[in-house]
């Protein structure tokens, strides 16, 4: 199950499970679409790997299945993966 985390890594910006502007790789890094599309050009700068819209969850399962509310930060930013 997807852990749905709370924030992007590179600008901390918001990301409730049911964003559709959320990114993920196949790691579940979670940026969201403005970093992934301008900073990061759409590749994961931890593992290099594709960053893809993330699905959302139904409200129903959302309330037995919540979101992670760990949050991941790097506030030095996040350069794209050489």
């Amino acid at each position: 199950m997807l852990q749905m985390r709370p924030g992007c890594e590179c600008c901390d910006r918001d990301l409730p499970p049911d964003s559709a502007d959320a990114r993920i790789c196949s790691f579940e890094c979670t940026f969201c679409s403005d970093c992934s599309n301008r900073s990061l050009a759409g590749t994961c700068p931890n593992c290099g790997g594709e960053l893809l819209p993330r699905p959302t969850r139904s409200a129903a399962k959302l309330q037995k299945y919540p979101g992670s509310t760990t949050r991941v930060f790097k506030p030095e930013g996040c350069a794209a993966a050489t």
